[in-house]
């Protein structure tokens, strides 16, 4: 037999899948994977329901429905003060992971350079491949996860078509802040270049912080694409629900890649989102301070059991140092450790890494319900006391 395309077929199974389908094969808890729990707004539900039922059930434009793009453009404004045209600067994809596919696919000429930063999320580097790009990758690592400028600007050149920048971070929880964008802006500026800006997490962000779009900086407003998620914003990840924002000579060639991708969205969902978009201040305020709530739950317990949390100001994780419990391996074999014989599930910060080297942290996720977290620790406590160091 002929062989498949090489550069997909040489990447496993996202650890996600890979984690998640052991948790469910041992009982764990799965603080693995980020989907939230107990954190959907029942009343975003209640429009898709009502939506479906009221129709119309057929192909939405490709764009997206008007009232959604309207919404999108609304929040953005509301939010951070940017003018947009809804039904040329907006467009709707069938999640944040579509929407990375189509900036990629339509963006990206063989031979183009794209700047990534480590730790990056796992579909980054196959979509660039697969456009034919290649990647630049500069690290950010624990415990500060400091931005190392030198070796940001050293990986720009004269064939940098994009940089990729998510803020705030997975799994680092790092919001970049205004000095770090501008430093970003000032690249962008003097090589020509578009950003990517995978901004999922927008509202997830704590302790007083701000976040700030890339493209509400001076002279970026052309040069960035803003990708959004309902499936954040409302805690709904399975609706898969994205969407993008650029200036419309950008945005054109990003639609001709999403037109061959889902080409579009169910339309009971994005009416739903269209009016979850519309929600009051005390909702953004309330599901921030509920999973920093969260957030500070579950690092008192991972602290007590012997972790050594590193801080997150922004997004569904927490990393982890292991190595005061005493374990040998590494994060891989670490996290399947712990999920068949604790019962509870982390990824490991590796998966976020090409060196190998970053191999002692876990990830764990704390967009769960109370319940979970307390559970989760308790096994946590009871296996590494029967243990010891």
């Amino acid at each position: 037999m002929k062989p498949a395309n090489s550069i997909l077929s040489s990447f496993g199974t996202t650890i996600f899948e890979t984690m998640s389908r052991l948790a469910q094969a041992h009982g764990a808890v799965n603080l693995g994977q980020g989907f939230p729990e107990g954190l959907e707004p029942a009343d975003v539900i209640a429009k898709a329901a009502e939506a479906v039922t009221a129709g119309p059930n057929q192909y939405p434009s490709m764009m997206g429905t008007p009232d959604l793009r309207t919404a999108v453009a609304a929040h953005d404004r509301r939010f951070y003060g940017l003018e947009l045209d809804p039904m040329a600067e907006v467009m709707v994809t069938s999640g944040a992971t579509e929407a990375l596919a189509a900036c990629l696919f339509g963006l990206i000429e063989p031979g183009d350079e794209v700047v990534l930063i480590e730790p990056l999320y796992d579909s980054y580097l196959p979509i660039i491949r697969r456009a034919g790009g290649t990647p630049k990758l500069v690290r950010v690592e624990p415990p500060h996860w400091d931005l190392p400028r030198e070796a940001l600007a050293a990986a720009f050149s004269p064939r940098t078509k994009l940089m990729l920048l998510n803020t705030p971070m997975n799994p680092a929880g790092k919001v970049w802040g205004q000095d770090e964008l501008e430093f970003v802006a000032g690249l962008l500026e003097r090589f020509d270049a578009y950003c990517v800006c995978d901004e999922v997490y927008e509202h997830l962000v704590y302790d007083g912080r701000r976040h700030v779009p890339l493209m509400t900086l001076p002279g970026m407003r052309s040069r960035c694409l803003k990708i959004g998620s309902a499936g954040k914003i409302f805690s709904l990840t399975g609706w898969k629900v994205g969407w993008v924002i650029a200036e419309p000579h950008v945005l054109g060639p990003v639609a001709k890649a999403h037109q061959y991708l889902t080409f579009t969205t169910p339309p009971n969902l994005q009416a739903a989102v269209a009016w979850g978009l519309g929600k009051e201040d005390s909702y953004y305020d309330g599901l921030a301070a509920m999973l920093a709530e969260r957030r500070d739950r579950l690092t008192a317990g991972l602290e007590r059991v012997g972790f050594q949390v590193m801080a997150t100001g922004g997004s569904y994780f927490i990393t982890a140092d292991f190595r005061p419990l005493g374990f040998a391996g590494d994060d891989g074999e670490f996290c399947r450790h712990i999920t068949e014989q604790a019962g509870v599930t982390a990824i490991p910060v590796s998966a976020f890494y090409q060196g190998g080297d970053v191999n002692h942290f876990a990830r764990f996720c704390f967009a769960k319900t109370e319940g979970a977290i307390d559970e989760a620790v308790m096994r946590l406590e009871r296996f590494f006391a029967r243990i010891g160091p």
